[in-house]
């Protein structure tokens, strides 16, 4: 009888959880479930992670206070107590052997099991992962670490989850060893790609801009066709002027790379001091080529087009039918009805805006002349204002459709240039040459091959190419890529012919090596041995110029390993990538502590490597559209802020952000 009411007093201490309903010893058994702090009671799933926190906190201080608590638990995770040992295992074994069974009330004969015998290290290593995919957000979105926190990221975390149930990191795991996890994996990233350099030689890539502050920030890129990686940023504000200093920044950089992996520098700027020091680096480093951009030399191209008087005159008037139509609800809505939702305006490169643009004018010409001349009463409405008069005028007048057939014919093919820049990464050295002169055959044919006319064009492209964007590296590109070269119509000019030769003449210093470059060059050429061969031959078109080579050129070693090291680099810079500045300026920002320091130090290359490693796996969306410029000059004046509001109401995908 006494040992029943024995066992009726310890039921009567048993109690449930209200989250997930199951039953504990007491009291303390319950808040060591509800904190999750280990030993042997099954931490609960569901309780609110401010509550959880809340007596995780008060049970230590409860541990600090009294060391002689009956049942003390460590700080250490479930997780944690399953990794502790045979010892550990075999006291939570006995004192399961001592709770009352949920039926009998009585004392169990039968050892219990762990009530998480099947969450065994398989959904240990699951949870694990989950963890670390959630700590790469953070890590690549830049948001605070203790938004895990927030109610409605818990809530997003559970809806997505479903049934099954996750544990969400804390703020101090996503700050320790998550960090310490992605960072290690990112090294191990960045190092593979290293060590693909040796073979394939690499690019340094500068991305380079002036800060609100006035500083002259740049981060240094390290590009090759097994990725690209983030090196460092610099301010280089004291030495921006000084050739010495600007040279000796420079060798430290090609020094940390490795001066026989890199192929070529590309910058980002046409300064009259990033050109000399080019200069410098390549007489005194002869293997390695020095050059602009391509994007940023043909953004400059369109930039010298936009200031001619018929260009200039033609834009200030397609902006004064932009900025009427995106100005007026009613109209914008007439306008998108007749369209198909199509826009005037649309987002691209703030370069290429205003010619885009243009181009979308001309398509729509038959529309905006319904719109704007046509005698029903939705016309007259629109054209009763002195705006609306205005944009009658100009959709009437002959002299601005001929403008703007002539931007479209000398401007386009640029911009097709840059679109097709954006969207083929790893055969841009091997067809810019062709693609910039099918650019110029395109603006010839445009004006029916009449010399004055299409000669202004070509002067501005020549300009920029042969001053800032030629390197004997497109040369070389155009005359190994085995597509172009064995096509009906490859043409060798003397400059491709002569770049090919300086390639040859700075990969080595070694007379020898070169006469057999020379050699096999015309073993290429003739299509000879290896380069004949049936499967090779159908092989040209549908592989990649470095590839083909590296499968097909083993004949040739000497070539080979110059055909590869030269088509396996790219001709554009560092901005395709979208890098976000303001990490880079806020880790220059000088006042924190070492420790402080290392950390930002840490977040930078592991965010920044984490955008380039998306952009090598084709995930570039979201990066391309947080730089998106705005057209906000093509759509409303400045000073129209109610405008603004109308067109945002009007044009729906238009939004502030845009701007």
């Amino acid at each position: 009888m006494h040992i029943n009411d024995e066992a009726d007093n310890r039921v009567r201490k048993k109690v449930n959880c209200l989250y997930c309903d199951i039953a504990t010893k007491d009291l303390s058994w319950l808040k060591c479930h509800l904190a999750g702090t280990g030993g042997a009671v099954f931490p609960c799933p569901k309780v609110p992670i401010d509550l959880k926190e809340t007596l995780r906190n008060e049970l230590l201080e409860n541990e600090k206070e009294d060391l002689n608590v009956p049942m003390k638990r460590s700080s250490c995770t479930y997780m944690d107590t399953l990794k502790s040992g045979p010892t550990q295992t075999h006291v939570n074994e006995k004192r399961c052997k001592t709770e009352p069974s949920e039926n009998s009330g009585i004392e169990s004969k039968v050892t219990l099991k762990n009530p998480q015998a099947s969450f065994t290290s398989a959904d240990d290593s699951l949870s694990r992962k989950v963890k670390g995919h959630i700590g790469k957000f953070f890590y690549e979105s830049g948001l605070d670490l203790d938004a895990v926190n927030l109610p409605s990221f818990q809530k997003m975390i559970s809806l997505c989850s479903g049934e099954t149930k996750y544990q969400i990191p804390t703020p101090q795991e996503l700050k320790g060893s998550i960090f310490k996890d992605v960072m290690k994996e990112m090294s191990d990233y960045v190092n593979d790609v290293r060590n693909s350099w040796a073979d394939t030689g690499c690019s340094i890539l500068l991305d380079g801009w002036t800060d609100e502050k006035g500083r002259n920030m740049i981060n240094i890129l390290v590009d090759c066709p097994k990725g690209t990686i983030y090196l460092h940023s610099s301010d280089i504000s004291d030495i921006i002027g000084n050739l010495d200093s600007m040279q000796l920044f420079f060798e430290k950089i090609l020094m940390e790379v490795g001066i026989r992996n890199v192929v070529q520098i590309i910058t980002y700027s046409t300064e009259a001091v990033m050109k000399e020091v080019g200069k410098v680096l390549m007489d005194k480093y002869r293997p390695i080529f020095w050059t602009v951009s391509a994007s940023c030399c043909i953004e400059l191209m369109l930039e010298k087009l936009g200031t001619m008087d018929l260009i200039k005159e033609t834009f200030q008037k397609a902006k004064v039918i932009t900025k009427f139509i995106y100005s007026r609800p009613d109209v914008l809505k007439f306008m998108k009805e007749r369209t198909e939702g199509r826009d005037l305006v649309q987002r691209s490169k703030k370069s290429i805006i205003p010619f885009l643009t243009i181009e979308n004018i001309v398509l729509e010409k038959e529309i905006l002349k319904t719109m704007c001349l046509s005698s029903d009463s939705q016309s007259l409405f629109i054209t009763s204002c002195v705006e609306g008069k205005r944009v009658a005028e100009l959709v009437a007048d002959r002299s601005f459709w001929s403008g703007a057939s002539i931007v479209l014919k000398a401007a386009i093919p640029l911009v097709r240039v840059i679109e097709w820049l954006d969207e083929n990464i790893e055969v841009q050295i091997a067809y810019i040459y062709e693609t910039i002169d099918q650019a110029k055959e395109t603006i010839k044919e445009g004006f029916k091959h009449k010399k004055s006319q299409y000669m202004p064009y070509w002067k501005v492209i020549d300009d920029v190419w042969n001053e800032h964007l030629y390197s004997p590296l497109h040369a070389a590109g155009y005359f190994l890529n085995p597509n172009l070269f064995y096509s009906s119509d490859v043409y060798i000019d003397p400059e491709v012919a002569t770049g090919l030769l300086c390639c040859i003449v700075r990969s080595t210093e070694d007379i020898r090596l070169q006469d057999r470059i020379t050699v096999q060059m015309e073993q290429y050429r003739t299509a000879k041995g290896d380069f004949g061969v049936g499967s090779v031959v159908d092989k040209r078109s549908d592989t990649s110029p470095a590839r083909w080579w590296s499968k097909y050129g083993g004949g040739c070693p000497q070539l080979q390993r110059l055909a590869i090291r030269s088509l396996s680099q790219p001709c554009d810079g560092a901005s395709r990538f979208h890098l976000k500045r303001g990490l880079a300026e806020t880790l220059l920002t000088q006042g924190r502590n070492q420790i402080e320091q290392k950390r930002l130090t840490d977040i930078t290359f592991l965010r920044y490597n984490m955008q380039l490693q998306n952009f090598a796996c084709g995930r570039t969306d979201y990066l391309r559209l947080n730089e998106m410029d705005p057209a906000r000059d093509w759509l409303v004046d400045k000073s129209q802020n109610d405008d603004l509001e109308c067109m945002e109401m009007g044009a729906g995908e238009t939004t502030e952000e845009f701007y």
